[in-house]
């Protein structure tokens, strides 16, 4: 942790308020305590509650499955779509996909009307997740003897 005030990691324990450690800063005699917020959850937590959304799970069995309050997993959800909306208005052209083979097993059954992949982004530490939807249009046949 570093001044706040000075940015110097110069300093020194300085007593306790309210159950917190208190610091003071060595070269500009400034005190201060550690700030963490109550409500901060992991952002590993984060992308599971987006992954659980998007395999169609409601927001209290989210928040009863990961021990949060489905008021949290809604907040959550809407800041991801607010990411989302975002990334729509920086749109960069995709030079190369490579669908795994669960997307051609899921399109080859006869039943499905569509199918969705679901890329996410972990690699680079982004929290942005994107579905990629696509829909199979009926044919005129299907269900007719």
């Amino acid at each position: 942790m570093n001044c706040p005030k000075c940015q110097s990691s110069n300093r020194i324990k300085n007593g306790m308020v309210r159950g917190h450690q208190r610091y003071k800063c060595k070269d500009c005699h400034y005190t201060c305590t550690v700030e963490k917020r109550s409500g901060e959850y992991p952002e590993g937590e984060r992308k599971k509650a987006l992954q659980l959304y998007l395999e169609g799970l409601g927001f209290r069995s989210i928040g009863r499955y990961l021990g949060v309050s489905n008021v949290t997993v809604l907040k959550w959800i809407r800041s991801f779509g607010e990411e989302v909306k975002s990334l729509q208005e920086e749109t960069k052209e995709i030079e190369m996909v490579e669908p795994d083979e669960m997307h051609g097993c899921v399109g080859s059954k006869k039943t499905m009307f569509g199918y969705g992949l679901l890329p996410v982004d972990m690699a680079r530490g982004s929290s942005i997740s994107l579905l990629a939807i696509e829909v199979l249009k009926q044919e005129k046949r299907f269900g007719k003897k």
